[in-house]
């Protein structure tokens, strides 16, 4: 089977042919149909991301696929299941062994390019409003990173449980985005005064912050009393400190997630959340947005179209004949 393989941290994945071993017995063989890929995936090729393994190994978080093979103590998964698997590494590559309690069963509608889009973005959104934020219907959200992966997922879900949402992205083109997953305000980061956009707003009640660095800040300053800003991540680069002063003053909580690690502490609070989204996906409450696919040969330039924030949504990597598609 054809892989990417990273060999050494700093250095882009190679594609490799490799033997797949038979599966042990708490795992299910997977024929890899498609892998959405994620700034983690950007983070672990340089070796920073949280959970990295040490090389070599291949990089892509989440996959969908057919399952070929089970080992021997697997009970809920059987062979030609439709699954999708956050497996934390190993989707780049044309198949592979994963445990099988981390698969998730598709319904017959959704298309592999958009189960490999699915459960991490939208899983760290649910998550983040409904567990983390407690997002309450007529409270405003808003969205940093509006049109990125995890950022349309946030505007579509926010809206899903009432909220007004703000979305702040760069550009018209990515606003257009995320108003047509069904934002209410939008504010151009590149041009607009984020922080002043969002007090004539009314204010936010609850900020997704997926980027940090300046545009957190100006979040923050534009908070009102009783907010909550979850910290999914840092594409900006910048991490930014907190004052924890104003946290007093203003009655601010500032509330950080890590969606894969309720893997291992809360997996309950994970699998209740894929009932629901995969409830709202089968009534067509949800649209994954896939910008791009490429095929396995072609993922470095799936990778650097997410690395130069030139993608919306998500970009995914395809073992078959629909690379390129622009959806």
């Amino acid at each position: 089977m054809k892989t990417m393989q990273i060999t050494q941290f700093g250095q882009p994945p190679i594609l490799s042919d490799m033997e797949r071993p038979e599966p042990a017995p708490s795992e299910i063989a997977v024929k890899i149909a498609a892998c959405g890929l994620n700034f983690a995936d950007l983070l672990m090729i340089e070796g920073k991301y949280q959970d990295t393994p040490e090389p070599p190994f291949a990089p892509g978080l989440e996959l969908a696929g057919t399952v070929i093979a089970t080992g021997k103590n697997v009970k809920n998964v059987a062979s030609t299941d439709r699954v999708a698997i956050f497996t934390g590494h190993g989707g780049l590559a044309e198949e592979g062994n994963f445990p099988a309690e981390r698969a998730v069963a598709l319904p017959d509608s959704m298309p592999f390019t958009e189960a490999a889009a699915f459960l991490v973005a939208y899983g760290t959104s649910h998550v983040a409003l409904s567990h983390r934020a407690n997002l309450r219907p007529g409270e405003t959200l808003l969205v940093l990173g509006a049109a990125g992966g995890v950022g349309l997922t946030a505007v579509e879900i926010g809206k899903l449980m009432g909220a007004t949402v703000i979305a702040a992205a760069r550009g018209a083109d990515k606003l257009a985005v995320a108003k047509a997953a069904g934002a209410d305000h939008l504010i151009d980061t590149d041009t607009d005064d984020l922080r002043a956009a969002v007090k004539a707003l009314g204010g936010a009640d609850v900020v997704y912050d997926p980027v940090g660095g300046d545009l957190f800040k100006a979040a923050f300053r534009a908070c009102n009393p009783e907010a909550r800003i979850v910290v999914i991540g840092f594409a900006s680069g910048d991490i930014p400190q907190v004052p924890a002063n104003h946290l007093l003053v203003k009655n601010i909580s500032v509330l950080g997630l890590y969606w894969g690690g309720y893997m291992g502490f809360r997996p309950d609070v994970v699998t209740g959340s894929f009932t629901q989204l995969f409830e709202w996906y089968a009534e067509g409450k949800l649209s994954p947005h896939v910008s791009a696919t490429f095929p396995l040969e072609r993922a470095l330039d799936g990778l650097e179209m997410l690395r130069s924030r030139r993608s919306t949504g998500k970009v995914v990597i395809t073992m078959d004949d629909q690379s390129d598609r622009k959806a």
